[in-house]
Parts: structure tokens; C-alpha cells; sequence
């Protein structure tokens, strides 16, 4: 009797010998990184490494200049995607400077979200206002958010925390297949930076995703366990471990890697 064998489809999002620019000055120099989904990776480097060009190229921001390379989503091509068609595939970008939408509450801003990620459009409403205003409060309430929070305008008159509590708010109620969290951590105090880090560790807890998160601190690393490190100099990753890499660069620096390696001090500014 034949045995017959169920075959899953891991998903996955994959980046291949990526080189991208910022005007005429290049910034990848063939970065390659894959991320399961459930996987966590840390991408830590010095600011000027990259870092950021890395998650606006991934999201196809029009300020980066794809050189050479491919940015797969389950094996589909992304880059002749717009940003709002790559959300739509899964994928969720938490910025270093969150935008201000003035005039725009963050329930009005996520049920619109929703809306368009179910395949809604402006004229068609698809999304059940009442009842996602429950599931609002709901998801609220489970990060520790008070509900008032959600009539705010979208990053109006918010401090550096609370725009980093939107951003999170946004992630659990999309529910991405993968997110790119880009220096999170920064700005924050200690309790804050704690606070933060539990509703991200709650929120993973809840949906299984892929998560890159990038920062140039081990400080966040300590209450989210990354599977895979990686480090990223001169526009290339260099290096790549666990979480025992992490502790290397807090005790070493990152001039620790540079000998480790022989590599010059050519830094990107």
C-alpha cells in the first residue's frame, strides 16, 4: 500500500544579492537574508550600516534605487510592486519615525487598512464598522492600551512611545505574514523600552509571523529572544549567529567584528 505524504508550503520572505543606492551613493552591497514565517531575526549594525535602506528598499520606498538583486515574497517577486500592493501580500513596515496623519483617527486609519487588505475599496466597505470597533477594544485592551488611545489622530501630538504604541496597535490589527520593526527601541526609557517589548512578545504569541527587527542595541534583544542575528557593515551582512552574538557585540563593540574579520573602516555616513 502506498504511503501518501502531505506537503506543506513554508512561507517565506527572501532577499538575493540586493544592491540599492540612495541617489548615486550605494548602500547595499549584496545583502542576502530569508525569513521563515514564526522565525525571528535581528539585524543590528552602527547607524550609517544600512539598516534602514534595507527595510525601505524591502517595502520599495521611492527614495532607494534598486541596483541588482530580488526581494521574493513565497517565491513571487515584489519589486514591481507598489508599497500598498506589498502590504496587501503580508507585509508590515513599523518605521523609526512613524508619519503624522493629521485629522485621520487610528480606528478610522486601521478600519480602511482592513478594508483594503480584504480587498475593499473607498466606495465598497467590506470591513463591518461596528463589529471591527469591537475587535478594536478587544486587541486593545489584550496590549494594555487604553481604548481612548484609538481616537487619537495617527501620530499627532503623540510622544516617541505612544507612536511606537501605534505602530504596534497597527501590527496586531493587520496581522502580517512578516513585519520589519526599524528601530522600535529608539528613544525610548527602560520601562518604556520593557512596556514595548511584552506587547511585541504578547502580539507573537498570537500570530505566527516573521519578524526582522533592526536596532544598533542589545537592549531590546533582552526580552525579545531572536532566533538569528545578524550584522550589518558597509551596506553587507558580515556576520551571523544567535542570540550569543548579541552579547559578543555589547561586551566587544562592533570594532570587535571589524578585527574578527580584517575589515576597513570604511563607514557609511
Amino acid at each position: 500500500m502506498s504511503q501518501i505524504t502531505e506537503t506543506t508550503t513554508e512561507e517565506v520572505l527572501e532577499i538575493k544579492n540586493l544592491h540599492a543606492s540612495i541617489g548615486d551613493k550605494g548602500i547595499l552591497e549584496g545583502i542576502s537574508l530569508k525569513i521563515k514565517k514564526g522565525e525571528i531575526h535581528a539585524l543590528m549594525g552602527l547607524n550609517g550600516s544600512g539598516k534602514t535602506t534595507l527595510s525601505k528598499a524591502i517595502f520599495g520606498h521611492p527614495s532607494v534605487k534598486l541596483i541588482s538583486g530580488e526581494i521574493n515574497l513565497n517565491g513571487e517577486s515584489l519589486l514591481n510592486l507598489s508599497t500598498d500592493e506589498r502590504a496587501k501580500k503580508g507585509l508590515f513596515l513599523g518605521m523609526q519615525y512613524p508619519q503624522e496623519i493629521p485629522g485621520v483617527s487610528l480606528m478610522n486609519f486601521l478600519r480602511t487598512a482592513v478594508n483594503a487588505q480584504q480587498g475593499g475599496t473607498q466606495d465598497e466597505n467590506v470591513v463591518d464598522p461596528l463589529e471591527f470597533n469591537i475587535q478594536l477594544k478587544t486587541i486593545m485592551k489584550k496590549i494594555g492600551m487604553d481604548k481612548s488611545f484609538a481616537n487619537r489622530y495617527v501620530n499627532t501630538g503623540l510622544s516617541g512611545g505612544e507612536r511606537k504604541k501605534s505602530e504596534l496597535l497597527q501590527l496586531s490589527v493587520l496581522k502580517p505574514k512578516f513585519a520589519v520593526l526599524d528601530e522600535i527601541d529608539s528613544g525610548l526609557d527602560i520601562d518604556a523600552l520593557r512596556t514595548i517589548a511584552e506587547n511585541i512578545n504578547v502580539i507573537l504569541k498570537e500570530e505566527r509571523m516573521g519578524l526582522l527587527i533592526i536596532t544598533h542595541y542589545q537592549r531590546i534583544l533582552n526580552y525579545i529572544k531572536p532566533d538569528f542575528v545578524h550584522v550589518l557593515m558597509d551596506g553587507k551582512i558580515v556576520m551571523s549567529g544567535g542570540k550569543d552574538l548579541v552579547e559578543k557585540l555589547e561586551e566587544h563593540g562592533y570594532d570587535w567584528v571589524r578585527k574578527e574579520l580584517g575589515l576597513p573602516d570604511n563607514s557609511i555616513n
